[in-house]
Order: C-alpha cells, then structure tokens, then sequence
C-alpha cells in the first residue's frame, strides 16, 4: 500500500482563503480545477509554454500548469473567475474580448485576459506594440490575434474613463 503524501497548506484565490490538501509538487492548476472548482485556467502544454493556464500571482502573470500550489502561500491568486469589476459585472477586459469577438475557439482567451490584465495594471495605456509584446508568449491557433488586440486596446480606453 502506498501512502499519501498529502500535506495542508492556505492558498488566498479570489481574495479567499482556501485550506488545501494536497501534495507537494500538486500544480497549481490542478489545485484551481479539481479541488476549487475553478475552471477558467485551461490545460494546454503541461510546461508553461503556451499561456492558457495563466493566471495571476500578485498582479503579475503566472503559468500555473507547472508551479506547484504549495509554493505559493502568502501570495494572492487571481483567477479569470476573480478579475470582476467593482459592481460584480464583467471586467471590462471580459466585456471587451466579447464585444471584439476576440475569440474563435477560446481555448486561449482566459490567459490572454489574465495576461492583458497584468499588462493594463502596469501600463493603462499600452501601445499596440506593447499589447502584442505582452501577449507573445499566450499562443493562438486561431488567429484571432488582431481581435485580441483591439480587444485589449478598447479595455484601455474603458478603464481610463
């Protein structure tokens, strides 16, 4: 018989905090889907290379694919669940990717608004170069790469207002 190896730690997502058992080295991705419930990250290349699993750990864009949860105590998670505008609606970023019909399939778009999210947080006003910079890394086998783009230009707009 094997024994577990499950150990207790408090992960803060969503500005709660959750007590998880679960074992070391349990992704943090893993940790967001199967034990809270939280479907928004995506499971794409397992190694943090395609950014469908982005999330975002203290503001700043996180591939949780690869990371374990347990390393992450103190830090506050954010979700594409959790990125909600003050009165409970969709955050503008959200509205905009729907309004630009940014997405084709949307296996992609949680990562690519979490990964706009970071960028607006830090630059409110981004250029478009900036924009695709800050999005390389999120791939897309749709294409729809120019909609995210406006998508991303047009929440700007909204959240200077």
């Amino acid at each position: 018989m094997v024994s577990s190896s499950l150990m207790p730690f408090t992960l803060t997502v969503n500005g709660k905090a959750h007590v998880i058992d679960a074992e070391e080295d349990t992704p943090l991705l893993y940790v967001l889907r199967d034990e809270l419930g939280l479907n928004g990250a995506k499971y794409g290349c397992g190694v943090g290379q395609c950014g469908a699993c982005t999330v975002l750990r203290d503001g700043a864009p996180l591939r949780s694919c690869f990371v374990p949860a347990s390393s992450l105590g103190g830090q506050a998670i954010t979700t594409l669940e959790g990125l909600r505008a003050p009165n409970g609606t969709l955050h503008p970023l959200q509205q905009a990717f729907l309004s630009e019909q940014a997405g084709q399939c949307a296996y992609c778009i949680p990562g690519m608004i979490m990964a706009a999210a970071a960028l607006l947080r830090e630059k409110p006003r981004p250029t478009e170069a900036e924009i695709r910079t800050a999005l390389d890394a999120n791939l897309c086998r749709c294409g729809s790469h120019n909609r995210i783009v406006r998508a991303v230009q047009r929440a700007a707009e909204e959240l200077a207002r």
